[in-house]
């Protein structure tokens, strides 16, 4: 495996490891370059739904100078189905759309963008498509955002876990709670349901399995990075997360505006939060018996 990359910040290369592990697909995911002075260039191969409708495959190149996130990425574009011009217009979008990201790494909330608005970008003039033009919700969408939640069993690197875990959430556009209660904690995660609802599945076999099984989802990241340490101080992967439960929201629950970090010191506490949200429910059910 190769060391960290002289010349980027943390963060960055942070985003580098979770990047492989979202785009995990057959050919999904390139580091083109490494660099101490000039940073590191990737590649990521996706698809879209362009203007006709059928799924468009785009190329985005990213390059992270040395000092990514604080500055911009350099980004190109290029597909078989679009013109030189068209895969302009996307750069221009998708460079406009990261100002809005600094000083957070963003290549994933960039890719997430352009899958969820290409036939927006390239729709005819007039249409009333411009750069912050986003689809509009879907009915499932509008019935309420998917939510899980999981046991973590215990942090032995909090510190570097928890950065890990806002990262990921903000690179899914998850929101929630991280609670620490004791020796109790908990990870809430609301968004929509292809980014956070339960797929993981040990029993998968190939990059292609894990492909057809949608690798962006939250807990692929969870049990395929190494986001703790073992009781030697060595890197390891996650192991012992379980998912406690995982429904639509139910009605009554306060949506999430932003992921949280709570450190909590009395089970009433930890009750309050649960009923806060409109998840009480879940209190009892999920949660008592992990209080020992």
């Amino acid at each position: 495996m190769a060391g960290p990359e002289e010349g980027l910040a943390a963060p960055a290369q942070e985003e580098l490891e979770a990047l492989a592990a979202i785009f995990c697909g057959p050919g999904e995911w390139e580091v083109l370059s490494r660099s101490g002075t000039q940073g590191a260039m990737c590649r990521v191969l996706t698809k879209a739904e362009g203007p006709s409708g059928a799924d468009t495959p785009l190329e985005l190149v990213f390059h992270l100078p040395a000092g990514y996130p604080a500055c911009l990425p350099g980004v190109s574009v290029s597909s078989e189905r679009l013109t030189r011009a068209q895969c302009a217009a996307v750069r221009d979008k998708l460079l406009e759309q990261a100002q809005g990201f600094l000083p957070e790494p963003m290549v994933h909330q960039l890719v997430v963008w352009v899958q969820q608005n290409l036939r927006h970008l390239l729709a005819a003039p007039g249409s009333g498509a411009g750069p912050g033009t986003c689809p509009a919700a879907s009915a499932t969408e509008a019935e309420g955002p998917w939510m899980t939640l999981l046991h973590l069993d215990h942090m032995r690197a909090k510190t570097r876990y928890v950065r890990t875990v806002r990262q990921w959430a903000s690179a899914l556009g998850l929101t929630g709670r991280l609670m620490f209660m004791g020796r109790v904690i908990l990870l809430l995660l609301q968004g929509h349901r292809d980014r956070v609802k339960k797929i993981w599945d040990p029993e998968r076999r190939t990059p292609a399995d894990n492909f057809l099984l949608a690798p962006q989802e939250y807990l692929v990241l969870q049990k395929t990075s190494k986001v703790d340490v073992d009781s030697s101080g060595k890197k390891c992967r996650e192991r012992m997360a379980s998912v406690l439960w995982e429904a639509r929201a139910p009605p009554g629950h306060a949506r999430f505006l932003a992921f949280e970090v709570k450190e909590l010191s009395s089970l009433d506490e930890l009750r309050k939060e649960f009923e806060t949200a409109g998840l009480e429910a879940l209190f009892p059910e999920c949660v008592l018996g992990l209080v020992k």
